[in-house]
């Protein structure tokens, strides 16, 4: 394990319909299907990408 915080997000909602930047935010964070949960790290770009689509993601907890 690193020593950097993660955080897991789980899409919960697909990109389609939405602008294009936004579906490529969720590519971005690595995700490819729905109910994917991806570990990234905890770092103010990443908080600022989830912060965009917070409508098709959810912050998991342990």
């Amino acid at each position: 394990m690193s020593d950097k915080a993660m955080i897991k997000v789980r899409q919960i909602k697909s990109g389609i319909g939405y602008p294009k930047d936004q579906r490529a935010t969720l590519v971005g964070l690595g995700f490819r299907r729905m109910n994917k949960v991806v570990s990234v790290e905890d770092t103010p770009s990443v908080r600022g990408m989830i912060n965009k689509i917070n409508h098709l993601v959810r912050i998991e907890t342990e």
